[in-house]
């Protein structure tokens, strides 16, 4: 297939502007996605927009990852009910080394043919001044123009400032920048961002007299309703340090039978092949494509061996393995645990041993009441590490994990862990 075939085929491809796939067709090109640094890491809603370039870098093309360090420092209106808040210099560059790293994850900047570039818009902006921004670019764009754009229109009755009016304007004058000096003929980007990328193919046809291109992939949503990028935790982040590669493997396998097979071809580079195949196996084994989709994903932003950690760690709890449990490290119990609501208990509140009543209702308030703790122990609800106890059952020394930890379970979904100082 060809790279627009492949596009549209997954899913990818939100708009196009009319001539783009016989351009890609007919020659190596040049193409963009910019990304401004509001976060020290991508998320996995920025993923989809991505990996346009990783399959244009596929498809023989030479991508551009545009770090927006200038662009970041006014703040894009568009999707935005309200004004975001703009960063000091201090913290753009904390978040573009940030960016720069998640985008090596996935992009390919050192091979031989077609390597990534990684540019930042600051580079070109950062010796203009704003009578050569009025002048040689503001004149370019009609206020008609820019008031038609959506990112703009949605936001005048609540209130746009001058500084996010222009955002269209500088990402504009990027695209400009790079067809004029990297010959970039193709922009990316998530359909919000149509406004913004038609404003630079208009600055190409007015300061340049040259054409641009455009394509868009649709914004993620989930089959619920629910927001696509966000846990319980919140954003599910593509470092490490801020989403475990456990919690970000646990986000894509709790996908829904519905969003699944939108997600794998979106997020993952299988075949056609492949992925039709793990369509009809997942009428047989339901959760098949789930566990692709998370291992593949994984692996490609945090590497094989993280994966493999991931998946222990998910088999441990869900094959109820004790024996593994027991063998984990405190890093790897915390890692594992991580974003599951912790209790603490106090040694010196209790003696060696403690009922376990009072352990989950006075001592770490995991349950609210002793009437609500025995019944949950009648019904055969709580594991302790793993393991179902009965009303006669005695916390003590031999349960701590580690010194430290206590892992109790209410039925299969409520997971808690304790905390003994």
């Amino acid at each position: 297939m060809s790279l627009i075939e492949e596009l549209t085929w997954r899913g990818m491809i939100h708009q196009i502007m009319p001539g783009t796939e016989e351009l890609l067709n007919k020659e190596k090109v040049t193409g963009y996605l910019g990304t401004d640094p509001t976060a020290d890491s991508l998320h996995v809603g920025n993923m989809a927009s991505l990996m346009l370039l990783v399959h244009l870098q596929r498809h023989g093309h030479q991508p551009i990852a545009l770090v927006g360090g200038a662009t970041g420092m006014v703040g894009d209106p568009s999707g935005k009910s309200a004004e975001r808040n703009l960063l000091t210099e201090e913290q753009l560059q904390h978040n573009i080394a940030g960016l720069k790293e998640d985008l090596k994850k996935v992009l390919d900047f050192d091979r031989a043919e077609n390597p990534a570039l990684l540019l930042n818009n600051h580079d070109w902006f950062k010796e203009m001044n704003v009578l050569d921004f009025l002048r040689d670019i503001g004149k370019n764009l009609t206020l008609n123009y820019m008031m038609a754009k959506d990112s703009v229109k949605t936001r005048i009755e609540t209130g746009l400032s001058f500084t996010e009016f222009s955002y269209q304007l500088i990402q504009g004058y990027d695209f400009y920048y790079l067809w004029k000096n990297h010959n970039c003929k193709v922009q990316f980007g998530g359909s919000d961002q149509w406004g913004n990328i038609t404003a630079g193919t208009e600055l190409i046809r007015r300061m340049g007299q040259g054409e641009g291109w455009a394509v868009t992939c649709p914004l993620i949503t989930k089959a619920d309703g629910s927001k696509f990028g966000k846990s319980a935790g919140g954003a599910v982040w593509l470092n490490a340090e801020k989403t475990s590669p456990y919690k970000f493997y646990q986000y894509w396998l709790n996908a829904s039978d519905e969003d699944a097979p939108a997600f794998i071809r979106k997020f993952t580079l299988l075949s056609k092949e492949e992925i039709e195949a793990l369509d009809k196996e997942q009428e047989e084994r339901p959760g098949v494509m789930q566990r692709k989709l998370a291992e593949t994903v994984t692996t490609m932003i945090h590497g094989e061996e993280a994966c493999q950690k991931a998946i222990a760690s998910s088999q441990l709890l869900f094959k109820k393995d004790k024996n593994a449990l027991l063998g984990l490290n405190a890093a790897e119990i915390e890692e594992i645990f991580e974003g599951v609501d912790t209790f603490d208990l106090k040694k010196e509140s209790h003696g060696d041993q403690l009922s376990i009543i009072d352990f989950l209702s006075q001592e770490t308030g995991i349950l609210p009441s002793k009437s609500e703790a025995r019944r949950s122990v009648q019904q055969n609800s709580i594991s302790i590490n793993l393991e179902k106890v009965g009303l006669d059952y005695e916390i003590s020394a031999s349960d701590i994990l580690q010194e430290k930890y206590i892992f109790v379970q209410k039925g299969k979904k409520n997971k808690y862990l304790v905390v003994v100082s």
